[in-house]
């Protein structure tokens, strides 16, 4: 057997290149700007878990596969008085809804990657990265920084949240509700929600999902989430719609105005 010492494989060379890379650190150090409220907010979430009475081996298993604050606490809720596992499933599934929207815009940046590292891709995937990320490259046309920018900043991500999380569920005896970490939460949500507001649409789902949050308070089981979401889904994707009619009428009117 030879003493020579192995070459590293192919996934950890592309892995060490892209923490190399420029980019990645630029994607690192755009993400540290909300690094502080995601992790009030993973913080607040490793509390929930214990709180609401999961064991702390599933609280830290749902931490780790879950990855998303907002499924997450909305429904601890459900769990805790003990409803349907269908109505768990399909808020969490609702809640997340919108993945599936970012993952379509992903795939024109980063489709020709293997399955396996789009997987990973989807995972590590988040909406304040993904609002960084369009707004550095508008344009949906890969490019050689593109990659490490994202790996940056998700990574960055995901430490902001793991940490934190991981010592809200260890901690959660010793930290009294009286520190009002529920209300540094809603902060921090407030903080991520604030810097999506960046369009029409999106306020106009918003403002919507409010509304509809608060009219349906009534219903139980928390089915005032669902509501909520589907409404705003609704008003979104209308709002969407007359945006690009009221961008194309000016094109129309001035070919119509042509002898």
């Amino acid at each position: 057997m030879s003493g020579a010492r192995p070459a590293p494989s192919a996934l950890l060379q592309r892995a060490r290149t892209i923490v190399r890379d420029p980019f990645f650190r630029t994607g690192s150090r755009e993400m540290m700007g909300t690094g502080l409220g995601i992790a009030a907010w993973g913080l607040v979430t490793g509390v929930a878990m214990i709180k609401s009475g999961l064991s702390l081996p599933l609280a830290l298993f749902m931490g780790l596969t879950v990855y998303a604050g907002s499924a997450q606490l909305a429904v601890l809720p459900l769990m805790t008085v003990g409803a349907p596992l269908w109505v768990v499933w399909f808020t969490a599934l609702c809640v997340n809804l919108r993945f599936v929207i970012l993952s379509s815009m992903w795939r024109s940046y980063f489709a020709h990657l293997s399955l396996r590292h789009r997987l990973a891709i989807g995972y590590f995937s988040g909406d304040v990265i993904f609002v960084n990320f369009m707004g550095r490259y508008p344009e949906a046309r890969p490019q050689a920084e593109q990659l490490p920018y994202f790996w940056g900043a998700a990574l960055t991500n995901w430490l902001a949240w793991q940490i934190p999380s991981t010592l809200g569920i260890f901690l959660a005896d010793r930290i009294p509700l009286s520190w009002g970490l529920g209300f540094a939460g809603v902060l921090a949500l407030m903080g991520v929600l604030l810097s999506m507001l960046n369009d029409r649409a999106t306020w106009v789902a918003s403002v919507v999902a409010c509304t509809a949050a608060v009219a349906a308070f009534a219903l139980p089981l928390k089915l005032n989430i669902l509501v909520a979401i589907a409404a705003a889904v609704a008003a979104g994707l209308v709002a969407e719609r007359l945006q690009k009619q009221a961008r194309q009428l000016p094109g129309k009117a001035g070919k119509e105005a042509r002898p």
